[in-house]
């Protein structure tokens, strides 16, 4: 996605005329080898009607290559050279964590980490709260907090961003957005695909480390924040920490009520045979690729609401929500009709939308009283902006990183909180012995997910 965001950057005219891309890897390739590579990932993402040859000339104008091993700090000054002036440098770093430590130190060794460069890192930054810390003092020694930007690509959809539009630039929610006015959170990210070629990573991580510590815990705090004073790096990121350092701990005495491990076993997706976990990874393994969570934040405005997440792989269909379902009215005054709770539910994929399900009036003469439906009020966000292009997630990203604009990105102190947590709830697991219990791909994961809801009256928004 790095490649089509950035042409997608450059043909909207976002990008300074003298910007330019330079690629680094351990491939031995020319500037020609990689813009052939480039051309042909732009033509995977990008639309004809958008990949003119015009666009694609100048974009490609930007680009070059330089081949290094980051495990060898000499091979730096090759890359160096290529930069030339490094006072206005963007670097985006995606690569193993081992090399986190030699990349950082060839990159300072060779001049490129002074006052003008940035440093973004992609995740994993650590497999616990030590090795992050390893990492996070790694990069301090050479780039400070406020040139580093840790990038979580979910903050760079624009259904999250809209979740604070929707909180703090209405008057309608917020009144509502505590203890008083919703009765539960949940928070679902399902995939259908399994290993996709990612077994050692994903089976020494698990879907705890992979999912919940970064993406799932920052939907979370979007929720949950306080109105930050500004939209400003230091206020919406002061806010959020408060929520992650307010999570209740989930360890030895409450891991086996509020968690669920699962593991997929053979099943059907669509109607294609799917192979199990163990089959597909070649050997048999303890790595959860389900997890399902209760949450609590222990503050007053969440004093007693729930948020359940629940996140796994081989699951019946593609697709992330939050689902935020308000309380039911205090009395009703329809007889025997049942009156469902309106629930706010935001879709950050397949597709971006926004709908509210409310109680309304069926059509007819009611001659025996008022009949009422739960209906939804849809904004699909292909249609109230159907004017404006739909954007990869990284674009948004990319421009702050090259514009310095750090409030979309994980602060070091947000990171090192999420790690407590998980690393409590991992611990959990080891003391009591939990091990993933097994589901069939293409269901929604082991029964006791649904019994985790349940227990509370509640059931999963599938």
């Amino acid at each position: 996605m790095l490649l089509p965001s950035l042409f997608g950057l450059d043909a909207d005219g976002l990008l300074p005329d003298c910007l330019r891309i330079i690629a680094t890897a351990r491939s031995e390739m020319d500037d020609t080898g990689f813009r052939a590579l480039a051309a042909a990932a732009l033509e995977a993402a990008i639309e004809v009607e958008r990949r003119t040859p015009a666009l694609v000339a100048r974009f490609m104008a930007r680009l070059s290559y330089v081949a290094i091993d980051a495990s060898k700090t000499e091979g730096f000054a090759a890359l160096a050279a290529a930069v030339g002036d490094p006072g206005h440098l963007a670097i985006f770093l995606s690569t193993a964590p081992s090399l986190f430590g030699p990349t950082i130190a060839g990159l300072a060794s060779a001049g490129l980490a002074g006052p003008g460069a940035r440093l973004a890192l992609e995740k994993p930054l650590g497999s616990d709260l030590a090795s992050s810390r390893l990492i996070n003092d790694a990069v301090a020694a050479a780039y400070p907090e406020d040139r580093t930007f840790r990038i979580d690509h979910y903050l760079g959809k624009e259904t999250v961003q809209n979740l604070l539009a929707l909180r703090f630039g209405n008057s309608l929610f917020e009144p509502l957005w505590n203890a008083n006015g919703i009765d539960h959170v949940q928070i679902s990210i399902a995939e259908t695909v399994g290993l996709e070629g990612r077994s050692d990573y994903y089976d020494g991580m698990g879907a705890l480390r992979d999912m919940v510590q970064n993406h799932m815990l920052q939907l979370l705090a979007l929720v949950a924040m306080e109105p930050p004073a500004r939209f400003d790096p230091t206020s919406v990121r002061d806010e959020k920490v408060k929520v992650l350092r307010s999570l209740r701990p989930i360890d030895r005495s409450t891991v086996e009520d509020h968690s669920v491990r699962g593991q997929y076993g053979a099943g059907a997706i669509a109607g294609q045979p799917v192979r199990a976990y163990a089959d597909e990874l070649g050997r048999t393994s303890s790595t959860e690729t389900f997890v399902a969570l209760k949450a609590h934040v222990d503050n007053w405005r969440w004093k007693g609401v729930p948020f359940y997440l629940r996140t796994g792989k081989r699951l019946p269909e593609r697709m992330s929500e939050i689902i935020i379902q308000f309380r039911p009215p205090a009395h009703s005054i329809f007889g025997d009709v049942e009156l469902k709770p309106n629930k706010l539910i935001i879709s950050l994929q397949p597709d971006e939308n926004i709908g509210l399900t409310i109680m309304a009036k069926t059509p007819g003469l009611d001659r025996d009283g008022l009949k009422l439906r739960n209906v939804s009020l849809d904004i699909g966000s292909n249609d109230a902006f159907a004017d404006v292009r739909r954007r990869i997630a990284y674009e948004r990203l990319l421009l702050d990183l090259i514009e310095g604009k750090q409030t979309l990105f994980v602060r070091r102190d947000e990171v090192e909180a999420q790690w407590t947590w998980i690393d409590a709830i991992r611990a959990g697991w080891a003391a009591t012995g939990m091990t993933p219990k097994t589901y069939a791909a293409g269901n929604w994961g082991p029964s006791a997910a649904i019994a985790l809801t349940e227990r509370d009256g509640v059931s999963w928004h599938d």
